[in-house]
């Protein structure tokens, strides 16, 4: 039998032989309904993931889908149909803690910091003890969506320990353009609608509707609204697009920030409303709303998810949650 050495030149010649894994020359990202994603919005409209990948060295293509909720883009995330995925903090902490084992899915960054509404059509209705079978409230997921889980939240909060779960029965899955048109035409059995911008505004607009409930008073202060996510082994294989996606949000949050007439323009071309340029403007200029990627109030959402039994997992340290995109923020 014949022994081969390896010197240090042939071993050298061996390994350069050997090419570095490419990285993903296709990303695929989704996004939702609302306001809320407008930094993704001009990630998409302005070319911004490929503008950034070209200026790292790479040939890079996306494809947008859209979802009207995060449990479909968690199942997307799973079966590799998309790559990044986007919405509210229930369903990554669903996500995350669900494959803490295996997949290990955390966040990426946030997208901002929103107050959501509980809104009805229904003078009755003045505070969470008022709603009955008679009800019934739509908000993008059952049990799974930051709406369904603030829901919880507040239940609990306002109506006493252990009556977290005394709407759930109330609750109906629905898109949030789907449930305004519902709860707003009057034909529907929908009379709630636990939604985001800009269709809670839209909706409180008319004479007919109120507000029962404020997520920032859920929470005690601001909470992230909208994240972004994605599986451990897209981050750690794909170490450029996900600095080049990083570059391209802190691109498009800063356009915010200094442009929001433009970024109400663009906005308004890309999504099917019938908001006015103005309107628009008001809800990005929103006091209430901080556009960052920095993830606020996430841990309240993590105690009461994991004391709910809602996921299995918990955490003190937020970083936990999020890849280290975002670990050098002031989050919290």
């Amino acid at each position: 039998m014949k022994h081969f050495k390896l010197t240090a030149l042939t071993l050298g010649l061996v390994m350069t032989a050997v090419p570095a894994l490419a990285e993903v020359t296709t990303v695929r990202l989704a996004k939702q309904f609302g306001i809320g994603y407008l930094p993704l919005t001009l990630i998409e409209e302005q070319g911004l993931l490929e503008k950034h990948a070209q200026e790292a060295g790479l040939e890079l293509s996306t494809e947008w889908l859209r979802f009207t909720g995060g449990s479909g883009m968690n199942e997307a995330l799973l079966s590799d149909n998309l790559d990044i995925a986007s919405g509210g903090v229930g369903p990554l902490l669903t996500i995350w803690a669900r494959t803490q084992n295996n997949m290990q899915i955390k966040g990426i960054a946030a997208l901002e910091s929103m107050p959501l509404y509980l809104v009805t059509t229904d003078p009755e209705v003045q505070s969470l003890a008022d709603f009955n079978s008679s009800h019934k409230i739509a908000l993008p997921a059952v049990k799974t969506s930051i709406q369904a889980i603030t829901l919880q939240m507040g239940a609990e909060k306002l109506l006493g320990e252990g009556q977290h779960g005394a709407l759930d029965a109330f609750t109906v899955s629905m898109g949030h353009p789907d449930a305004q048109l519902a709860m707003m035409g009057g034909q529907s059995e929908i009379n709630a609608h636990f939604g985001a911008p800009p269709f809670q505004q839209q909706e409180l607009k008319d004479e007919g509707a109120h507000k029962v409930l404020d997520s920032f008073e859920v929470l005690g202060g601001p909470h992230t609204f909208n994240l972004i996510w994605a599986k451990n082994d897209f981050i750690e294989n794909n170490p450029q697009v996900t600095a080049a996606l990083m570059g391209a949000l802190e691109e498009s949050i800063a356009f915010i920030k200094e442009n929001p007439e433009e970024a109400a323009r663009i906005w308004a071309e890309a999504e099917a409303t019938n908001l006015t340029h103005e309107e628009i403007v008001e809800l990005i200029t929103d006091e209430r709303v901080n556009w960052t990627t920095t993830p606020e109030g996430i841990l309240p959402y993590v105690e009461y998810m994991s004391r709910s039994g809602l996921i299995t997992v918990s955490t003190e340290d937020w970083r936990d949650i999020f890849f280290e995109t975002v670990h050098d923020t002031d989050g919290s």
